[in-house]
Parts: C-alpha cells; structure tokens; sequence
C-alpha cells in the first residue's frame, strides 16, 4: 500500500498553509516554489481541498489561499481522505456483505484491525501538531562544547 504523489503533496501543500495560518492568504505560487512542486499540480489538489472545505480561496490584489479552521481543527486523516478516498484497504472492511465468503474469511479481521489502526493514526496528528513537529526540524542543533 502507497500513498500517491497527490496525497503525499497536498500534505506538504497543507502543512505550508498551517505553518502561515494567521498570516492571511498565501500565493500558490510562493508554495510551489517554496516545495519545489509544480504550481499547475498544486492548483489541480487545492480545488479537491476546496471542495471539501479545508481552504479557502480570496481573489484580488492580496488574495491566494488559506486554512478554512485552525491548524488545531484540521486532522491529517481529513486531509488523506480527500485527496485518497475511503482508507479501508479491502471493501469488506467497509461493507461485510460485500464479500460470500465473510463466514469462513479469516482475514477480514485483520484487514479490519489494519484499517482501524491507520484510521486512529491519521486522526491523532492535527495541522497543529506538523507545524510543532516541522518547527523542531527548524531550529539548528547545538553543537556539543568541550572545555579543559
């Protein structure tokens, strides 16, 4: 199982609108520089996070795009499941009577158990908590001093 690029950047897309959240609207272009994606790409994933109303777009002179919450409202799982679809990994794990052979199925279990699990992990990190996590990937790491 992969993610796809689409995902993957709309992550990054995300996580550059957080980390300016409050700051008004922020140009396309500046991100896709700044990520080093193409800006066409980037226009074709924000319309998807549109629609869905994680941002939010502002025409004119001052305009371009910001978070439709706060960082602190907006979960990493809302954001992959708009740009992946449903995150169950086999469709009996959405719907049981999907499959004839759930009686005797002995993996659907597991694949229930999976889902779940990549399902509460996507939930449990917020916007707020990349831009904590890309903060600290910020900052210069001290170097050790030795004295004699």
């Amino acid at each position: 199982m992969r993610l796809s690029t689409k995902t993957r950047y709309g992550v990054r897309l995300m996580l550059a609108l957080a980390t300016k959240y409050g700051n008004g609207p922020v140009l396309l272009k500046a991100i896709a520089k700044e990520e080093d994606i193409s800006e066409k790409y980037l226009g074709q994933i924000i319309l998807s996070l549109k629609s869905y109303d994680l941002v939010k777009s502002f025409r004119g002179a001052r305009g371009g795009y910001s978070l439709s919450r706060q960082p602190s409202e907006i979960s990493l799982k809302e954001i992959v499941e708009v740009l992946e679809g449903d995150l169950s990994l086999v469709e009996c794990v959405k719907t049981a009577d999907s499959c004839k052979r759930m009686p005797r199925c002995v993996t659907q279990e597991i694949w229930c158990k999976l889902s779940s699990t990549i399902s509460s992990t996507l939930e449990s990190f917020t916007l707020l908590d990349m831009v904590i996590m890309y903060q600290k990937k910020q900052q210069p790491v001290a170097e050790h001093m030795y004295f004699i």
